[in-house]
């Protein structure tokens, strides 16, 4: 299924074909041509496979029986292909079939003449016909191609191939114990031929002494078939009348859909119905190619024409412009049948029916039923084919709606797995799930989480001074990088109320690196925040982050829009370690500190503060990661050529970092020297300058 997908979105190709739907060849090959260079096989062999695969479809269809009932070898299979395409035209009236002549050869084999105004498609012959004479005839045939012409004495461009077919026996170990070969065999059966010849001749000595009556020589004649079971009549030899006992007009009354002409077309003879029709018939000595096209075999009209496709069925039109004027509206008549050769007259005879699919057309061409002869079945085809037509039609109906329902169900699958997106970006997905299947959530306690808070800075007089639309494009700029950076390190977004950015780790899925991860993500929405400008001052905006580790009760509240909310007071005090913090900051708790204390994490010590309903605590700021680069935190693709540059920089970046933040906290005079950077003279009135815009301010009324 992935590679028919593939290939056909490389041919361009709909996913669906309708049975009764009649579509280009240049779909086929399209998918040839994608097929051959996906597989690395030349179009030959996928042609082939094509047509043994096609010969199965077709039995699955319901062909099997009409099939294996054409001919009795492969060469009366062939033959009467020509004669299975004009039955199935009746019912598929669009259908574009090839046309086939077999010739036996002295040596056992045969040339298959294929005709088709299709090109490209003659390979698929040696995959039909292979595995038919294989399924039917148990025969593997190997077929080549020895002649590729256009075909001169047909009408119109027709490729024609010609293709040498011979034969090889497949004799199974089943088959060959059904032929019963072997000399026991043979010995049984010629000893039941003996004992039945004894029967039947007590049988008739017995016959004669009773009764002397003269038994008649049809008598004997059917004592032998049944001696042999039937075996002898293969050798039948046909008796023919001296003389010819039915009379011309009976004839031309019994049969009145035939003609005879001469080698040089000229009409001798025809039926009692197509005069009729074809009114200029009546006048014997015309020539039939005035009145009549060939349709099919697509060959001239000449006598050699005809002999040499004389096994074909032959279909006939007659010409509009020969018709007597006031039928030249109606659609014009067809006549189908068989061409036989009289040679002691040097005249073909032509026995046809009329090709009618529908009475609809009969009433067309102002016949009857009673035009045509009793015994001719085409009174029968006719009806069954307007019942069949009208079954194809539903059935056509039924398909069309199948592949309507089959899209409309692709569709609401679409639908369905967007809708369950959405539902998933407000609900933990087991949570949502259940609410799915109508379960009620049980309230969850979780003993060890941790949670951030994040807002931003001076957001109340930002908004003062702005346009709604304005903040809305501000915070979904900032929220839209956030969520992104929440699937990168596989924390849960709680919600946001107004500029406020709530996220646990550890919940709903109970993790051990909870702390980790949220404060990989406090790091990478630092950076990011960074990215969003303030639309009064048109720079980077500032955030403030706090974290908190500790137990949580979670839970599902409310039917109409529901949440997964927490509750606990370790939310309370994540909420204050962010309104106590500091701008561009990421200010942790106690607990959240001793979490990462041991962990690959650059921390340090804000000392102890007043937070308001909880007393003094001692916190910490978060610095770094040592061992993450920033685009691992943003989770940006890496360049190896970038990376050097990147841990070079990222170096610099936290000394930096480390030295504001000990000259914060008074550890570091003004003309102490960090790390080797003298802080003296102008140096020193610029890290001043730095370090005032780091101390804390006082909380706005937001």
């Amino acid at each position: 299924e992935e590679t028919w997908e593939k290939l056909r979105i490389q041919a361009g190709v709909q996913d669906t074909f309708l049975t009764f739907e009649v579509y280009k060849d240049e779909i086929t090959m399209q998918l040839i041509d994608k097929a051959c260079k996906m597989l690395d096989i030349p179009p030959d062999m996928v042609l082939k496979q094509f047509g043994e695969f096609f010969f199965e479809f077709c039995k699955r269809s319901g062909y099997d029986h009409m099939l294996r009932t054409l001919g009795g070898n492969l060469y009366e299979f062939i033959e009467n292909l020509d004669a299975l395409h004009s039955y199935l035209s009746l019912s598929y009236q669009e259908m574009n079939a090839p046309s086939f002549r077999v010739e036996k050869n002295e040596d056992g084999s045969m040339h298959l003449h294929y005709y088709s105004d299709r090109r490209g498609l003659c390979h698929i012959v040696p995959g039909i016909i292979g595995a038919a004479a294989l399924d039917f005839f148990n025969t593997e045939i190997s077929m080549e191609i020895v002649n590729q012409t256009e075909e001169e004495e047909r009408t119109g461009k027709k490729e024609h191939i010609v293709f040498l077919v011979t034969q090889k026996p497949v004799f199974s170990y089943k088959k060959r114990n059904k032929f019963s070969s072997s000399p026991q065999y043979i010995a049984d059966s010629g000893r039941r031929i003996e004992k039945q010849l004894n029967k039947e001749i007590r049988d008739r000595t017995s016959l004669v002494s009773v009764c002397p009556a003269k038994k008649n020589h049809w008598e004997t004649i059917r004592g032998i078939v049944t001696l042999g079971r039937g075996k002898l009549l293969r050798g039948f030899d046909p008796a023919y009348p001296t003389t010819l006992w039915i009379d011309t007009k009976t004839f031309c009354n019994g049969l009145p859909f035939h003609i005879v002409f001469d080698e040089e077309l000229r009409v001798k003879q025809a039926g009692v119905s197509i005069q009729k029709i074809v009114p200029g018939l009546q006048t014997m000595g015309i020539r039939l190619d005035h009145y009549f096209s060939i349709v099919h075999p697509e060959v001239t009209f000449t006598i050699s024409s005809v002999q040499k496709f004389i096994n074909s069925q032959f279909v006939f039109r007659t010409r509009r412009e020969m018709m007597p004027e006031s039928w030249k509206q109606r659609p014009m008549l067809e006549l189908r049948g068989q061409m036989i050769w009289m040679e002691s007259l040097q005249c073909m005879l032509y026995l046809c029916s009329p090709l009618l699919r529908t009475l609809h057309e009969l009433e067309e061409r102002q016949m009857h039923i009673a035009d045509i002869a009793p015994h001719d079945v085409t009174r029968d085809l006719i009806l069954l084919n307007q019942q069949r037509l009208a079954e194809m039609e539903l059935s056509n109906q039924l398909e069309r709606k199948k592949e309507e329902l089959r899209i409309l169900s692709k569709h609401l699958e679409e639908e369905k797995k967007k809708t369950e997106a959405l539902l998933y970006a407000m609900l933990p997905k087991h949570v949502a799930n259940q609410l799915k299947e109508g379960k009620r959530v049980e309230a969850g306690e979780f003993k060890e989480c941790t949670i951030l808070f994040s807002d931003v800075v001076t957001f109340t007089n930002i908004c003062a001074q702005c346009e709604p639309i304005q903040i809305v494009l501000m915070l979904n700029s900032m929220y839209l990088r956030f969520d992104r950076l929440t699937t990168v390190h596989d924390v849960y977004k709680v919600e946001t109320i107004g500029d406020a950015y709530m996220v646990v780790g550890g919940v709903p899925v109970p993790v051990s690196t909870h702390a980790e991860r949220v404060a990989n993500f406090a790091l990478g929405i630092i950076i990011a925040a960074k990215e969003v400008k303030n639309p009064v001052s048109g720079k980077p905006i500032q955030i403030r982050v706090g974290i908190h580790t500790g137990p949580v009760l979670a839970g599902v509240v409310g039917e109409k829009m529901p949440r997964y909310c927490l509750f606990g007071d370790t939310v309370n005090i994540a909420s204050r370690m962010e309104s106590h913090g500091v701008p561009s900051k990421i200010h942790l708790s106690p607990t959240a500190y001793y979490c990462l204390k041991d962990k690959s994490f650059e921390m340090t010590e804000r000392g102890e503060i007043e937070v308001k309903g909880k007393g003094k605590m001692h916190t910490y700021f978060l610095i770094r990661n040592r061992t993450a680069t920033e685009n691992e935190i943003m989770g940006n693709p890496i360049k190896e050529s970038d990376s050097d540059h990147e841990s070079v920089q990222s170096f610099h970046e936290s000394r930096i970092k480390m030295i504001q933040s000990s000259c914060q906290q008074g550890r570091v005079g003004p003309n102490e020297v960090v790390s080797g950077i003298p802080c003296s003279g102008q140096s020193r009135v610029k890290w001043e300058r730095a370090f005032s815009l780091h101390q804390p301010r006082r909380r706005g009324s937001h």
